[in-house]
């Protein structure tokens, strides 16, 4: 098991949370990660903790600007030093959002060492954060809890945070076969016109409005979603970011009922989906969207980041060999006006 900090230094010398400070706590934060978060940490979180520790060994001067944006997300926020070692943090940061959403933060890596645990620590850690979050004129706040963690949930709601929505990521590996063709002929899917970002809009207002947790995590539901500008566009490109709409429409073509965005970007090891269906054609459009997508592109790992509730659509999810990687809740907190 690795240690945390097991050499006190002049910034662990001090008992109680103070905030963050990048250049003195990054290896003792990569250390307190691993050891909060193994049972649950994926691949990426795994690479973060050894950029990390690798960057912590670096002169400072190179320290931030060497940083992937996941790790210096943890440059903000609080940590809390107890017999020379730092045994819990919080981090903040504001969420890239639009509109209202820009002054949403974003609160992750709460952790406290098992050694330290319920002694109040994360309770101080996350009130300090809050109480951070509310002087750099934050309107609200937003984290996600894993299902299976009624302690933590039950801190929140204490705190005042109320749960949105609980969601489901799911993943389907490329060594699975491809499932044969749908017999549908009845049902057209087309890719979405650039006129009918509107219809695609109305759809997911219904399905997805933003206090049942937006879109998905980090995602709130705005109209730049479904109608990229110009500069988001050449964007794109740039990245090698790419992005494919298909829909279901209606009969008389004046709503769209169910949609597949199939997402991918430069590096990336599994082409995200996201998928909106009416409720009146859960269990029907989306087999269709689901079939056709998992055909085209299920060569490769797949990702799907689904509403929990969403009965019928998660069992065919499971029919097509997706599999549950996480369970969340969607919490928020709304800042108190001054």
């Amino acid at each position: 098991m690795v240690g945390v900090q097991a050499t006190p230094s002049a910034a662990f010398t001090t008992s109680g949370p103070r905030p963050v400070n990048l250049r003195t706590d990054l290896a003792a934060l990569a250390d307190l990660i691993e050891i909060a978060f193994a049972s649950s940490m994926d691949n990426s979180g795994r690479a973060a903790v050894r950029e990390m520790r690798t960057m912590s060994r670096m002169p400072s001067q190179f320290l931030i600007n060497g940083l992937s944006s996941l790790s210096q997300g943890m440059g903000q926020g609080w940590v809390w030093i107890q017999d020379g070692r730092l045994v819990g943090n919080v981090s903040i940061y504001p969420a890239n959002g639009v509109g209202d959403e820009r002054h949403t933060w974003v609160i992750v890596n709460v952790a406290v060492h098992p050694d330290y645990q319920r002694q109040g620590i994360a309770a101080q850690l996350m009130q300090a954060s809050m109480d951070m979050i509310a002087e750099r004129g934050g309107r609200a706040a937003i984290l996600q809890v894993d299902a299976d963690n009624p302690t933590a949930r039950r801190l929140y709601q204490r705190l005042g945070f109320h749960e949105e929505r609980g969601w489901t990521s799911w993943r389907r590996s490329a060594t699975y076969d491809l499932p044969p063709p749908l017999d549908r002929s009845e049902v057209r899917i087309a890719r979405r016109r650039a006129t009918e970002w509107q219809a695609e809009y109305a759809l997911a207002e219904q399905v997805r409005p933003n206090e049942r947790g937006g879109i998905g995590w980090l995602r709130p539901l705005h109209p730049s979603a479904f109608q990229r500008s110009l500069w988001q566009q050449i964007g794109d490109w740039f990245s090698f970011r790419s992005a494919e709409r298909l829909v279901i429409r209606s009969e008389d073509e004046s709503r769209i009922l169910a949609a597949l965005w199939v997402e991918n970007g430069f590096g990336s090891v599994s082409t995200q989906l996201t998928l909106l269906v009416h409720p009146d054609y859960e269990g029907l459009y989306d087999e269709v969207l689901l079939n056709s997508g998992v055909r085209r592109f299920g060569n490769a790992p797949l990702t799907l980041e689904h509403p929990e509730d969403c009965i019928l659509t998660n069992s065919l999810l499971r029919r097509y060999h997706f599999s549950i990687r996480r369970d969340v809740i969607h919490m928020r907190w709304d800042v108190p006006p001054r």
